[in-house]
């Protein structure tokens, strides 16, 4: 299993390129459907963070969910079975960092799984994909 990881936050210009693209990965356009965002801390100046799933061993999101609709996925992290949601948010509110996204239009989370999408359209070498050793 792989998972996503910032490899250096530091070299974010905000470009939101790999929002863009995980948005693009399930054919929208615009940044609504990203599983992950960059957020300005300051602008240029002080510069921005990139807040994505950080595929915790006991996600908190997971044990929030009251109708099952998070599985635990190989390596940590989960993944959402949208049939089973019903949009109470219980997950967004308990990710210690606020990496549960929320997409309005279909009152479901977006929640990351991984893919490395994104790491192919950043240009500055802020996310990659590293494997997981399984437990």
């Amino acid at each position: 299993m792989k998972r996503l990881v910032i490899m250096d936050a530091e070299r974010c210009v905000g470009c939101q390129l790999c929002m863009f693209a995980c948005s693009r990965r399930l054919g929208f356009a615009g940044l609504d459907k990203s599983a992950l965002h960059v957020k300005s801390v300051g602008g240029f100046e002080r510069g921005f963070t990139v807040v994505v799933c950080r595929a915790c061993m006991d996600p908190p999101c997971l044990r929030a969910c009251p109708v099952n609709a998070l599985r635990a996925r190989d390596g940590g992290g989960v993944i959402l079975d949208l049939s089973k949601c019903i949009g109470c948010r219980f997950c967004e509110r308990a990710c210690d960092i606020g990496a549960v996204f929320w997409d309005d239009s279909m009152n479901k989370p977006v929640i990351c799984v991984h893919c490395g999408y994104c790491v192919d359209y950043c240009n500055f070498r802020v996310l990659g994909v590293e494997e997981m050793i399984r437990r």
